[in-house]
């Protein structure tokens, strides 16, 4: 099934400074080198921040590749009203012919090939829900990113009780999304698990809903 969920579009960005004077937030030089899982459940704000990086990626000049399945996908409006160059984004759509566990594990491996290029800055793996990732890949696509200070983001469906994918996860998010009014939304992030800094901090944002959530 084609996804129905929409991107609403940040008011504001974050201020650019450098890492050892700014706290933690959500965005590439934060994250480089990590293997990271942003999570939520229903109408949650996963893709908004997991588009907020695709875009930080591209202002960066990095290259960034999605890895998602064949029947489902982000709508390409909404990326684009965000601001996502979509020319120069690689998408890779992985068919799922047996069963889910399989899917996961091929789109796993084509995120390994794109990390072993050290071609991109962000590879995001669009595993919906009920994941598994067997723990020699996930050795894999972390030292790949350590190795090319690249980010991995695995974006999952589940609820903000639920672990991560596995202890190699060096940082697991939790995305949620609260109405205010007409089209504004409160976006926030709270953290289950951070190795670097521990669940000791969440961020929040007012954003912008596309015409489908006005």
């Amino acid at each position: 099934m084609v996804s129905t969920a929409h991107v609403v579009s940040r008011l504001r960005r974050v201020s650019r400074t450098p890492v050892e004077q700014r706290p933690a937030r959500f965005c590439l030089p934060e994250l480089a080198g990590r293997f990271v899982e942003l999570s939520g459940e229903g109408a949650s704000a996963v893709l908004t921040y997991a588009v907020g990086l695709v875009l930080d990626a591209q202002l960066r000049s990095e290259p960034v590749a999605w890895v998602t399945l064949t029947d489902s996908v982000f709508y390409p409006p909404d990326l684009a009203d965000s601001g996502v160059d979509l020319h120069a984004l690689v998408v890779v759509r992985v068919p799922v012919l047996q069963g889910p566990v399989h899917a996961h594990k091929q789109q796993a491996i084509a995120a390994e090939r794109l990390l072993r290029s050290g071609a991109f800055g962000l590879v995001v793996i669009d595993f919906g829900q009920n994941a598994v990732l067997a723990q020699p890949l996930q050795t894999r696509l972390l030292g790949l990113a350590q190795k090319h200070d690249a980010v991995l983001l695995c974006l999952t469906e589940k609820g903000a009780d639920v672990p991560s994918l596995g202890s190699l996860v060096s940082l697991h998010v939790n995305a949620k999304r609260h109405w205010l009014a007409e089209d504004r939304f409160e976006c926030s992030l709270r953290v289950q698990k951070d190795k670097q800094r521990g669940p000791t901090w969440s961020e929040s944002e007012v954003c912008r809903g596309p015409l489908g959530l006005r």
